[in-house]
């Protein structure tokens, strides 16, 4: 599962949601909806803005956290 980590890099930042909005041209809303994990794509486009207009990388956006299903989960005996 991907995690979007976009309000911990904004507070590190000190930026605020609608300041990024405006700088890379994206509504405030959409933004609102990537920055609480309910969108299912991001282009590179937007990607690329939003690293440039925060001074990072994908990855300090972006984190990879293994899913474990019950189907797969170790024996618990």
């Amino acid at each position: 599962m991907i995690i979007i980590r976009l309000d911990r890099v904004l507070a590190d930042r000190k930026m605020r949601l609608n300041d990024l909005a405006a700088e890379v041209g994206i509504s405030n809303v959409n933004l609102s909806y990537l920055k609480t994990g309910k969108v299912r794509a991001v282009r590179f486009s937007t990607l690329d803005a939003i690293c440039k207009a925060l001074k990072c990388q994908p990855g300090d956006i972006l984190e990879y956290v293994e899913e474990y299903y019950e189907a797969d989960a170790p024996d618990s005996e």
